[in-house]
C-alpha cells in the first residue's frame, strides 16, 4: 500500500529509528552474519514503518537488504512475502532474489538482493511483463494460504467467481471490520452491499489470473537498465484489472505501459467505467488502518455507483 512500502533506497541514519528493532540491532547482526557467513562492513537503515524496519547490509562482496519483523506481532508475514516473491519470478516477471527468509528469537528477517532503483525505466516493458504475470491462470480466484496486506490479514479463501470472492473475502470482510470501529456508518454499509450485489453487472466474466495484489507505484522500482522490478506483493488469483487500478489510485502511469499490455491482453474501454470499484478495497484497507482521512475517497465511490 501506499503507506506500507519498506524499501527506500535512501539511507538513513539509524539513530533516528528507536523501535523494537533497533533495540535488537547486535542480535540482528549476529544472525545475518551467520546466515550469510560473511562480516558486516555497513548495517545502515533503509526505511520503516509502524511493520518493518529496513536496512542496507554491505557485505564483504555484496550488498542485501534486510526486512526485520516483530514475529509474535506479524505471524509467518515474511514466509508469506518470500513466497509471494518466487510465485511473481517463476510466473514470468523479475523480483528480488531471496537469501534467507528465518525468525529465531521472536525477530523474523527477510534479506533479499539488493536492486539499486532508478527514478526511471521502461514502461512499455513493465506493460509487457504485467501481461505476462496477468497470463498465468488458476481454476479458482483466491490462494491456498491466507497472506498480509500491509498489517491486515489478506483472506483468500477459495471461490469459482470473481462476484463472490471480491464481495466476501475483500469488500464486505473490511467494511464489517469498518463499521465495528465506527468509521463506517449503517447507511454506508447499506450501500456497500447494494452495490456487492450487483457487481457481475458492472465486471464481466474473467478467468482467475495471478496478481500482484498492491501494485501502487512504490511496489514497482526499475533496476539499472532500466527494466521493471516487482516488490512487496500481495499476491493471489484475482481479476487482473485490479493491478491497474491499484496502480493508479496514488498516481498514474505512461500510456505507454497499458498499451504495451494490450498488445498481449486485451482490457476495454469500459474498465475505465468500473475501476473505482477495484479501488475500493485498497481505500477500505486503508480506512481501516489509517482512520477517516480515506473516508471522503470512500464515499464519492459509493456515491458514483448508487
Amino acid at each position: 500500500m501506499l503507506i506500507f512500502s519498506d524499501l527506500f533506497y535512501t539511507i538513513w541514519d539509524t539513530k533516528l529509528f528507536p523501535s523494537f528493532y533497533m533495540d535488537h540491532i547486535e542480535t540482528a547482526k549476529k544472525i545475518i552474519r551467520e546466515e550469510l557467513n560473511s562480516d558486516i562492513k555497513k548495517f545502515n537503515q533503509l526505511g520503516g514503518g509502524s511493520i518493518n524496519s529496513v536496512f542496507l547490509c554491505e557485505l564483504e562482496k555484496y550488498k542485501v537488504v534486510v526486512k526485520i519483523n516483530n514475529s509474535l506481532t506479524f505471524p509467518g508475514m515474511f514466509e508469506k512475502e518470500k513466497n509471494g516473491l518466487l510465485k511473481l519470478n517463476q510466473s514470468g516477471v523479475r523480483t528480488p532474489k531471496v537469501i534467507f527468509e528465518k525468525v529465531r528469537d521472536n525477530l523474523a528477517f527477510l534479506a533479499l538482493e539488493y536492486i539499486p532503483n532508478r527514478s526511471f525505466g521502461n514502461w512499455e516493458l513493465f506493460g509487457e511483463k504485467l501481461a505476462i504475470l496477468h497470463s498465468n491462470k488458476n481454476e479458482f480466484f483466491g490462494l491456498d494460504y491466507d497472506n498480509y496486506v500491509g498489517s491486515l490479514k489478506q483472506i483468500n479463501k477459495n471461490e469459482d467467481n470473481w462476484k463472490d470472492f471480491y464481495s466476501n473475502h475483500r469488500i464486505l470482510h473490511l467494511t464489517k471490520s469498518a463499521f465495528n470501529r465506527e468509521l463506517l456508518t449503517k447507511a454506508d454499509s447499506k450501500k456497500i452491499e447494494k452495490l456487492c450485489s450487483k457487481l457481475d453487472t458492472y465486471i464481466p466474466y474473467t478467468e482467475p489470473s495471478l496478481i500482484h495484489g498492491d501494485l501502487w507505484s512504490g511496489n514497482l522500482i526499475f533496476d539499472e537498465q532500466g527494466k521493471p522490478v516487482f516488490i512487496d506483493p500481495s499476491i493471489y488469483y484475482g481479476h487482473p484489472e485490479m493491478d491497474w487500478a491499484m496502480l493508479s489510485l496514488f498516481g498514474s502511469y505512461p500510456e505507454a505501459a497499458m498499451k504495451s499490455y494490450r498488445n498481449i491482453i486485451p482490457l476495454e474501454n469500459s474498465y475505465f467505467e468500473r475501476e473505482k470499484i477495484y479501488q475500493l478495497y485498497p481505500l477500505l484497507v486503508h480506512l481501516v488502518l489509517f482512520g477517516r482521512s480515506y473516508y471522503r475517497n470512500i464515499s464519492e465511490i459509493l456515491n458514483f455507483y448508487s
